[in-house]
């Protein structure tokens, strides 16, 4: 194995890491916090998935580096593909359409249960899995070579 496919490998798990954590860990759980309303809730994701992002756009570029100066294996260079790609339909696809709709419950206040159901969230959940699976076959494929 390559110094560069070992430091791709570190990334893609670094990455994995931060996904499972803030993702399947951070996000539900903020919400049954004692005194967390949905306003500050709401608030506290939009921070963190926005820093998120920026970190994973960072590591998505590390590793396209990483792996332009190795010979990969074409599973993971597939798997790293399909992980790149499932982030921008995340940021340019999900992401304004969650933002629209945390702006509207916002100022809808006490009258947002009212609103209906975004279906914006299960997608960017189910994008989410999509990235984790392929960063768990990408990160695998690289180590083992």
């Amino acid at each position: 194995m390559t110094a560069a496919a070992a430091v791709g490998g570190a990334l893609i798990f670094v990455w994995l890491g931060m996904v499972l954590a803030i993702s399947f860990i951070e996000a539900p759980l903020k919400f049954r916090a004692p005194g967390v309303t949905l306003p500050i809730g709401l608030g506290i994701g939009r921070l963190v998935f926005r820093a998120l992002n920026a970190v994973e756009v960072v590591l998505a570029a590390a590793v396209v580096i990483a792996l332009l100066s190795t010979d990969p294996p074409a599973v993971a260079l597939i798997a790293v593909v399909i992980t790149v790609l499932t982030l921008a339909a995340q940021l340019v696809g999900v992401r304004p359409q969650l933002t629209r709709r945390s702006d509207a419950v916002l100022a809808a206040g006490s009258e947002a249960a009212q609103l209906p159901r975004s279906r914006a969230h299960y997608v960017y959940v189910a994008l989410e899995l999509v990235k984790v699976g392929s960063l768990v076959v990408a990160g695998t494929a690289l180590l083992a070579g």
